[in-house]
């Protein structure tokens, strides 16, 4: 890789370029910056395994038990007032990976909404026959690299569902990362955002996860088109902050549909 400087660094704001900016205290140790109370919207990515032994019931059965589910699941948005800004998402993965079957993407302005939308498919008979390998929890907030990228996903407000796909992982810094200067790092992400721009395709929403969940962040793209989202990934593994990454992994592909598609891919 050529090292980062003046002489490599991403080509200057311009007309067409979106206006960059740099965090030279980002932890506030220098400047003591005061704790952010705003209202944010938090998110919940929830997989869920189904056990075979469902598939053995009788077709009537079956549909009555799928039946309930949904309207656990569905009632959690229709049943909150709108100040809540609930929103989900459902997504089968059904035929893609073998330690998930499909996903159910909900976001909130606080995080014990999470527990009623759970506690509402956990009454149901649908949960005795289902496991969740893979639960992530992140929280949406101004990314410290980019002021406004018009449809990058960076601002205030996830806008969820707008592809047919969506790719998500959770992802972990190196500590390496955090000692770089303000400066080093901008750098870096400049190479980063300019790499992608060309990949229009593709709506990032990323989302953070320190000290409320294992990983750092969780990272989930919108799209309709697999192959210019294989290209973009494939495409930043050259970009130099791609050696900071000290995971990127499990990665699932998700395809939204319907609950009660969702459901009938299950059995």
């Amino acid at each position: 890789m050529q090292p980062s400087g003046p002489q490599n660094a991403a080509p200057k704001a311009g007309p067409g370029r979106p206006k960059r900016m740099v965090d030279l205290d980002p932890s506030g140790q220098v400047t003591q910056k005061e704790p952010d109370r705003a209202n944010r919207q938090f998110l919940n990515y929830s997989f869920f395994k189904l056990d075979p032994a469902f598939r053995r019931l009788p077709q009537a059965e079956r549909d009555e038990i799928k039946a309930e589910f949904a309207a656990a699941v569905e009632g959690w948005v229709s049943d909150a007032p709108a100040e809540k800004g609930h929103i989900q998402r459902s997504y089968s993965l059904v035929g893609l990976r073998g330690d998930v079957d499909f996903m159910l993407w909900r976001i909130a302005f606080d995080v014990r909404e999470f527990q009623d939308a759970q506690a509402r498919v956990n009454r149901t008979r649908l949960m005795g026959y289902l496991t969740q390998p893979k639960t992530y929890t992140s929280m949406q907030k101004r990314s410290q690299y980019v002021n406004r990228v018009e449809g990058s996903g960076h601002g205030m407000e996830i806008l969820p569902g707008q592809g047919k796909y969506l790719f998500i992982y959770p992802f972990i810094k190196t500590r390496a990362w955090y000692d770089l200067t303000p400066h080093a790092r901008q750098g870096m992400m400049d190479e980063h955002i300019y790499a992608s721009e060309p990949f229009k395709g593709v709506r990032i929403n990323t989302s953070y996860s320190y000290g409320i969940d294992d990983q750092e962040f969780v990272v989930s793209f919108d799209s309709d088109y697999p192959q210019e989202f294989v290209d973009l990934v494939h495409r930043l593994r050259y970009t130099e902050a791609s050696n900071f990454t000290l995971q990127d992994t499990p990665m699932f592909t998700c395809v939204k549909k319907e609950l009660t598609d969702v459901l009938n891919d299950l059995a």
